[in-house]
């Protein structure tokens, strides 16, 4: 009797023992989440959507991604500037500059270039350059303090007001160039023939104006030119109008001059293919699930005469899924330079106290499977030709090379037709 009543004893002691462990453990977890902070709760979210979205899940195990959650938690951090630096500290493994953390400012600008007409800066395209842990011009915006000093696609920025961009990274070399309308920023390049000079920019409100267009003529054929300059939220629409005013000026072709237009909106730039091409492959994407099929092209046309596409080294992104499309369906010859080489999507996410957080949620190829990310698109046509000062110009001597290529198809096609003219009367009874 004893020996029974004491093992009963024993398992209830083991069974209190065991709920109090239980509910002790729980209590301290509930503790835990309660106690911490927006700080603290800031870089769990981020950390949260790059493990949910980002496009290479393999990059997780090799950097022990679980780990750096934890160990960044553990840190002390109790202000929004201290979260940020832990977030761009527990980035830095993943070796993608564009997977970065946007501060209110900055995510704020960002939005506004997407899907606004104007921005307030010195007009810098910037990427990381492959070569070193430098900053690197991809293109200048037209009319922007950056251009009218000079400064070209493929410079490198040594320094923003003292501070190399190698210490800064692209995120923050970025965020120092943009301000305030008025203020100014100093800023140390590098040319590819490795001259170093200081400039002294002057902040402002830049017009991004992103679709532009004119009409050219000659003796015997009208060409429409059209420039993007960005691919912001408004240009599937005002690509739309700019081609309806240049077919009211019965163009027969079509100059795109997609010239240091460093992306934007990836699904701006598909819907401007989406215009030019009918029922064919836009683009293929790979996310973390494998290739997705190809995104296929409605099959009405806004235009459907001939084209010449240009484009340079400062074609990047979203312009050139652009020009892969067109050139890889055989829609459009391409003219200039081998372009960027950035084949990688972001997706703009909202953390909490009004700052962002950048994801590369994929990678984009041609129709015809080509990667563009670290290549670029090769055209049909290279030019060695010096830079115009202002594109489209009377002086921009790669418009006039499309300009007579372009008449020199037309010319074969009215060739063509005339003979097949002939040949018709040649049959009639």
């Amino acid at each position: 009797m004893n020996s029974s009543f004491n093992k009963l004893l024993t398992f209830k002691i083991l069974i209190t023992v065991l709920m109090v462990s239980i509910f002790s453990t729980n209590f301290l977890f509930i503790e835990r989440v309660d106690a911490l902070s927006d700080s603290k709760q800031l870089v769990l979210d981020a950390w949260t959507l790059v493990n949910e979205g980002f496009y290479d899940p393999e990059k997780f195990d090799e950097i022990q991604w679980k780990r750096i959650r934890q160990k960044t938690l553990q840190k002390q951090i109790e202000t929004s500037e201290e979260a940020y630096s832990a977030i761009e500290d527990m980035l830095r493994p993943l070796d993608d500059p564009y997977t970065r953390i946007l501060r209110p400012k900055d995510y704020e600008l960002l939005k506004s270039s997407n899907f606004g007409s104007e921005i307030n800066g010195v007009g810098l395209q910037l990427g990381e350059d492959d070569d070193s842990d430098k900053v690197k011009v991809i293109s200048t915006l037209g009319g922007s303090p950056a251009e009218e000093a000079g400064i070209v696609s493929g410079d490198l920025i040594e320094k923003v007001d003292g501070t190399s961009s190698e210490e800064l990274g692209l995120a923050n070399t970025a965020s120092k160039l943009r301000g305030e309308s008025g203020s100014k920023v100093l800023v140390e390049i590098s040319t590819e023939s490795g001259e170093i000079r200081e400039v002294d920019l002057e902040r402002r409100s830049v017009d991004l104006r992103p679709v532009r267009t004119k009409r050219l003529r000659d003796d015997s054929h009208t060409i429409g030119y059209l420039r993007i300059t960005q691919f912001s939220e408004s240009v599937p629409r005002k690509f739309e109008e700019a081609l309806q005013e240049l077919k009211e000026k019965e163009v027969e072709g079509l100059i795109l001059d997609l010239r240091n237009n460093s992306g934007g909106l990836v699904s701006s730039g598909i819907a401007v293919a989406d215009s030019l091409l009918s029922e064919r492959p836009v683009v293929e994407t790979k996310n973390r699930n494998g290739i997705k099929d190809a995104i296929i092209s409605q099959k009405e046309t806004s235009f459907d005469g001939p084209m010449v596409t240009l484009v340079n080294k400062g074609t990047a992104s979203a312009s050139e899924i652009l020009a892969g499309s067109l050139q890889d369906n055989g829609r459009s010859t391409l003219m200039g330079e081998q372009t960027y080489g950035k084949g990688l999507i972001q997706s703009l996410k909202s953390l909490g106290d009004d700052s962002g957080i950048a994801i590369t949620v994929a990678s984009y190829l041609t129709p015809k499977g080509n990667n563009i990310q670290g290549q670029g698109m090769i055209p049909d046509k290279l030019l060695d030709l010096p830079d115009a000062s202002e594109y489209g110009s009377a002086d921009d001597k790669w418009v006039r090379n499309a300009e007579l290529f372009l008449a020199s198809l037309l010319e074969k096609e009215e060739v063509s037709i005339q003979n097949i003219e002939l040949s018709n009367e040649e049959n009639m009874p």
